[in-house]
């Protein structure tokens, strides 16, 4: 009996001493390697404590999949210097290290409840969160990884320790019409972005304070207008709003973290797709960056690069969750292209966003998914889109005079399989997405899109991302029986609209090349199905190549 129990504590001592070796492979794993400065990150606690009935799977992710590509220009952790090429379309955080080293996160927010939320539902083999937090941050190197010109590295790095950080970057698109349409034809569009970012903890002691500045030149001509017909998509990301300026001011707006790196708050001139209704893996693609298109020509919603007024708060209620809500005056998209007469502008409400997000890590291999539903009423007054028409010709009954407006989105992402490092971009994922808008007051009251966006295809080429993005665009019923009083009272619907409009159809595929550093190169196929939403042009396939480079 002596012999057994001594054996027991034995066994039990060795369960005990598995369980902790388990908990130690696990946190190696799953912190980051080291922060953009290289400095060590420090392991966050617990909201879970682990068990001694983990099993082998809970040790981390197999090892095959953390390998990084030789000569790799990211960092280990997957934590850029910032600003990189981007940013400006996605979430901004601040390049302060003002905070505790305590803080688990170097770019992103910590968790206010230290506790998992949506996440605790899931079967805890699957909940990766359980053991352990997450890497930084989520973002898609969509100008190349790296800088092109490494000499003058060492002086911006100077110049960070100072608390300025700059990104300059070109970014040139080419896209040719070679079937269908109106006509065949090429049409090129470029920017030019200038970022700065300005830490005012390094510069002047007002920790947790930073400024954030964009500038930008574009210049060219759309192919969906000229070649293609259609006049609520466009088929080329750089196009629109900004006009023909020098220099169009896009950001000029200041940020605070406080509260120890658990909420943050930005006020000023800024675009609500820099954090609302967007992310990078939706930005990769042509057409929807930076936010869906029913999104973007809603006239209230201020899409890059139209800024306006206006602030923002964001928090992690826990560790898989996070609540933004925002401010901004509304005013027409086509107001301001300059971005610099601000006295010109005309308000016609106020736009009150709030979007939540759920994002579980998922399996032994760290998952991230991403489940975005946001909603936004703007104030504004807008007509009914049944329009107008002599009374004696057009009879429309229950005519609304005019209504304000309201959005509903749904954006999500999973990871279906890592693949070149331990960072949320290191991997293929599959994405989907639904928006629909008040239908009286809308042209487009409903899109919805399905695709992926996948890494490592050609085995060799594990930066290299392939994307496929099938998008379905539906005309408001509404606008569409207007078009069709109308036209059956012998009015014109105007030189852009061939018939009743009703829905349009778009596929676009890319692969991006990570040509070496600082440089992207990413050749494109589009085909478009009803281009102007009617059936008057059956289809238009499009042929281009997207060119980044990155000072």
């Amino acid at each position: 009996m002596y012999s057994s129990f001594h054996s027991l504590r034995r066994r039990k001592k060795f369960v005990l001493f598995s369980a902790l070796l388990s908990s130690g492979l696990c946190g190696l794993y799953a912190a980051p390697a080291a922060y953009a400065d290289d400095t060590p990150s420090p392991p966050k606690p617990l909201a879970v404590e682990p068990t001694i009935s983990q099993s082998s799977s809970d040790l981390g992710p197999d090892p095959e999949v953390l390998v990084r590509p030789k000569n790799s220009p990211l960092p280990a952790s997957g934590v850029p210097i910032s600003p990189w090429p981007g940013l400006a379309t996605m979430v901004v955080p601040s390049t302060d290290n003002y905070s505790s080293r305590n803080n688990f996160h170097k770019m992103e927010l910590d968790d206010l409840s230290g506790k998992e939320g949506v996440s605790w539902l899931l079967p805890s083999e699957v909940d990766a969160q359980r053991r352990t937090d997450m890497d930084d941050p989520y973002y898609v190197p969509t100008a190349g990884s790296g800088h092109l010109f490494q000499p003058i590295m060492p002086f911006r790095e100077r110049l960070q320790k100072k608390g300025f950080v700059f990104s300059f970057s070109y970014k040139g698109e080419a896209m040719a019409n070679i079937h269908g349409g109106m006509q065949r034809g090429m049409d090129y569009v470029h920017e030019l972005t200038l970022q700065m970012n300005f830490d005012l903890g390094k510069m002047a002691g007002w920790n947790g304070w930073s400024i954030h500045t964009l500038l930008m030149n574009r210049a060219g001509r759309q192919v969906s207008h000229d070649r293609v017909g259609d006049y609520y998509v466009n088929l080329m990301e750089v196009y629109g709003l900004s006009g023909h300026v020098v220099a169009h001011l896009v950001d000029f707006y200041a940020e605070k973290k406080f509260m120890n790196n658990r909420m943050d708050i930005t006020f000023g001139r800024m675009s609500l797709t820099h954090v609302f209704a967007t992310s990078p893996l939706i930005c990769s693609f042509m057409v929807t960056c930076s936010a869906p298109v029913a999104l973007k020509v809603d006239p209230g919603f201020a899409v890059y690069p139209k800024a306006t007024w206006g602030s923002r708060i964001r928090f992690r209620p826990t560790r898989d969750t996070m609540m933004q809500l925002g401010a901004y005056q509304v005013s027409p998209l086509l107001n301001n292209p300059s971005g610099w007469a601000w006295g010109s502008e005309n308000t016609t409400g106020v736009m009150l966003p709030i979007e939540f997000t759920w994002q579980p890590f998922l399996t032994r291999n760290r998952l991230p998914g991403h489940y975005v539903f946001g909603y936004a009423h703007d104030t504004s007054r807008y007509p009914d889109v049944l329009g107008t028409a002599p009374a004696n010709k057009v009879v429309a009954p229950h005519r609304l005079s005019s209504a304000p407006m309201d959005m509903f989105w749904f954006e999500g992402d999973q990871m279906i399989y890592r693949k070149g490092g331990r960072n949320q971009m290191a991997g293929g994922y599959l994405m989907a997405g639904y928006i629909h808008n008040t239908p009286h007051v809308s042209s487009i009251s409903d899109e919805a899109y399905g695709g992926l966006s996948f890494n490592g295809v050609i085995p060799s080429r594990v930066t290299d991302r392939l994307g496929i993005l099938y998008s379905w665009y539906h005309v408001s019923h509404r606008k569409e029986l207007g078009q069709i009083y109308a036209q059956n009272a012998g009015l014109s619907l105007g030189a852009q609209v061939l018939a009743p409009q009703t829905d349009s159809h778009v596929i676009e595929a890319y692969y991006a090349i990570d040509a070496f550093p600082g440089i992207l190169v990413q050749p494109e196929f589009q085909y478009m199905i009803r281009p102007g939403e009617t059936s008057r042009i059956p289809d238009a396939a499009l042929v281009g190549l997207k060119v980044i480079g990155n000072l």
